[in-house]
């Protein structure tokens, strides 16, 4: 059975043909050509898909000269990887200098030797192959740890959550709320500069843990059918406090507080997301925009959630009962502009729900 090899491709830039003539008859055997005779076709050809595997560039072209055409390669995200080897009559330091610069990874002087431009060819693929292969197994290796993040973050979440007659169903809702309401708070210009699409996704990530702290409350209290006593409700309301100590302590664990890690958005959301807009929540009594976005995203998502859900206590609400109760909780308890994203999104948390219904759940 015969093996298939696909030829690298190779890029000549120059605008002398008896050159363009020399570095074909030294390479045509084991590589695809493609010339350029300047530098703007140059660039051109250099986007196309598959992408050159390497560039031979000349330096003095008329137009923009070899330097110009690298210094370009380089500044775009498709071609800046791409090894550029000069091929020049040039041999001042100064100019060899100039070409690495610029981003070149090596030269080869005019008159052309075949035997040297097949050596430095060789050489200089064998380098980009093996970077390539490098970066491909770095970017496995990456998301086999960013996947084994998230398993155990929704199994912590879930384990919290099953401690209070709730499902995974639930977590999942919830954290697409969040990111419903955060995709369409990015568009304003408010938020503009605070949500990108990063931020969004480690809110997305975080928002599972905003309940974790369940895991220290007494069962006679977290799955009480009735109304909670007095003494009982101060005692679960210390589940933000558990998740946010629990949080840290992690983040203490794995090398210290940072401002870009899901874990200090996790933290802000387990520990506020039970603070209301007039001051009147818990557990600091925060009030406007004291209250970390994070929280107040995700107080609009877990009330919603709770709801049109069926708990041990209540019925599920219908999705116009929610949004109803969530209106009028506008500047008392929700951040007016979360409660007007909401109320203009709202058809986006209904399939939501419907999506990631429970059995006997969400939106009965």
């Amino acid at each position: 059975m015969a093996v298939s090899w696909i030829k690298q491709k190779i890029l000549i830039v120059d605008d002398t043909p008896v050159n363009i003539n020399l570095l074909g008859e030294s390479l045509q055997d084991n590589y695809d050509l493609l010339v350029a005779t300047n530098g703007y076709d140059a660039l051109r050809l250099a986007q196309e898909s598959p992408t050159p595997d390497l560039i031979l560039l000349d330096i003095m072209m008329p137009g923009l000269d070899g330097y110009e055409v690298c210094r370009r390669l380089k500044n775009s995200v498709v071609t800046k990887k791409i090894p550029v080897i000069f091929v020049t009559a040039m041999g001042e330091n100064e100019n060899e200098a100039k070409g690495f610069e610029v981003g070149g990874v090596d030269y080869i002087t005019k008159p052309i030797s075949p035997i040297i431009v097949r050596a430095r060819v060789q050489t200089h693929l064998a380098l980009y192959d093996q970077n390539r292969e490098l970066e491909k197994k770095a970017a496995e290796r990456t998301r086999e740890i960013v996947h084994t993040q998230d398993v155990t973050i929704y199994g912590m979440a879930v384990l919290a959550e099953t401690r209070d007659n709730e499902t995974g169903k639930h977590i999942m809702r919830t954290q697409h709320y969040v990111k419903a309401l955060a995709e369409h708070l990015m568009e304003s210009e408010k938020y503009r500069d605070y949500l990108d699409v990063s931020r969004i996704n480690l809110l997305f990530k975080s928002a599972p843990l905003h309940d974790i702290g369940k895991v220290g409350i007494a069962d006679s209290i977290l799955l009480k059918p009735g109304k909670l006593t007095v003494e009982e409700f101060t005692e679960m309301k210390k589940h933000t406090t558990y998740g946010r100590d629990a949080i840290v302590k992690s983040e203490q664990a794995l090398g210290g507080k940072s401002t870009t890690t899901f874990l200090t958005l996790a933290c802000e959301i387990a520990y506020s997301h039970h603070e209301m807009w007039d001051g009147k929540g818990y557990p600091e009594g925060l009030s406007g925009e004291e209250i970390p976005l994070s929280g107040r995203l995700m107080a609009v998502a877990d009330v919603y959630d709770a709801l049109i859900s069926k708990r041990v206590y209540k019925e599920a609400f219908s999705h116009e009962k929610a949004v109803a109760i969530i209106s009028k909780g506008r500047g008392t308890h929700f951040d007016p502009d979360l409660v007007d994203a909401f109320v203009k999104i709202q058809e986006v948390f209904r399939e939501i729900a419907l999506k990631y219904s429970d059995e006997d759940g969400a939106l009965e």
